[in-house]
């Protein structure tokens, strides 16, 4: 899986940073899902090496305008442009549909491709799946904002063990396209007559790397339960820890929240988001002042900037 930020500023954008936008591409299968659609964000595609024609979920944490309002236009370009024959599937909080009804009716803006709405209010508050195919599962939480909002944990299904090459050479197995079968760990049989059990070929599964995107919040600890044992923690990171008392009127996370979050989920990484545009560079305290003290809490922390690309692999995966 690969994280790529389109937006990583909180309110309004700055001349460095967009509203909040994070791009996931899962090349594997030439897919990309979007989380949040901050104003702004289809231009964002246009600056990076992103594809928009493989956007196929979307996914909203809650309705404040810098998480929504890049989401019509960018719906509608799609439609203009004719790249999303398979649809786009939309989850978000219970207003996402009538909201984006009333924005492309009274535009009188038509999309002309699969569109489906899915609320995901009942599967945070139920501990049950939002999403699931063969490679993934996403799960979300609700967490405390001023208004409702969910944070999103995506997780790669186990992947098949190592293929022993060289186990089948031994078992004169000819090369071809049972090779593949037998990756799969299926039984087949053999032009001889032979029967062989393809899980007898492959080592141990091999775990799949999960990402949490956890905006917007103040420290809770349905974001700790979300986000445990994860690769990557994508978490908000409005204020410094100075202003600890605004974040709790606000209902936003300092950079030693999300840091607190982050330990005490035990995470592999974690990467602040959602700076106030407050702390610019030259000003007193600045991103990297948030930064640094995130490290005192959790030393392996990253600071998002717009078009940061990052691989995301299990911990525990040798590859």
């Amino acid at each position: 899986m690969q994280v790529t930020f389109l937006g990583t500023s909180s309110g309004v954008p700055t001349r460095a940073r967009n509203v909040s936008a994070v791009a996931l591409r899962l090349p594997q299968r030439a897919e990309m899902w979007l989380f949040d659609c901050g104003e702004g964000t289809q231009h964002q595609f246009l600056r990076s090496e992103l594809r928009l024609s493989q956007l196929r979920r979307v996914f909203i944490t809650h309705m404040h305008g810098d998480h929504v309002f890049g989401l019509p236009g960018l719906l509608a370009s799609l439609g203009l442009a004719g790249s999303s024959p398979e649809g786009v599937d939309l989850y978000g909080p219970d207003p996402l549909e009538s909201y984006l009804q009333g924005v492309l009716r009274t535009s009188s803006t038509r999309i002309g491709y699969p569109l489906q709405v899915h609320r995901v209010k009942r599967a945070a508050e139920q501990g049950s799946l939002v999403f699931e195919d063969d490679d993934f599962t996403v799960r979300c939480t609700p967490l405390t904002h001023r208004v409702p909002a969910y944070a999103y944990r995506i997780e790669q299904k186990p992947l098949a063990g190592r293929f022993d090459i060289q186990k089948a050479r031994e078992l004169n197995i000819p090369p071809g396209p049972v090779y593949a079968q037998l990756k799969n760990g299926e039984t087949v049989t053999l032009a001889d007559g032979r029967v062989i059990d393809g899980t007898s070929l492959c080592g141990a599964e091999r775990p799949g790397a999960s990402v949490v995107y956890c905006t917007d919040t103040v420290f809770c600890d349905a974001a700790v339960e979300l986000a445990q044992g994860a690769d990557l923690l994508i978490h908000e990171s409005t204020f410094a820890h100075g202003e600890a008392e605004m974040a709790f009127q606000k209902q936003h996370s300092t950079s030693t929240m999300a840091a607190q979050t982050a330990a005490e989920a035990g995470v592999g990484q974690l990467v602040l988001t959602h700076l106030s545009p407050r702390y610019a560079p030259g000003n007193p305290v600045t991103p990297e002042t948030l930064l640094n003290e995130a490290k005192t809490i959790f030393p392996n922390t990253l600071l998002a900037k717009d078009f940061l690309t990052l691989e995301v692999k299990p911990r525990c995966n040798s590859l």
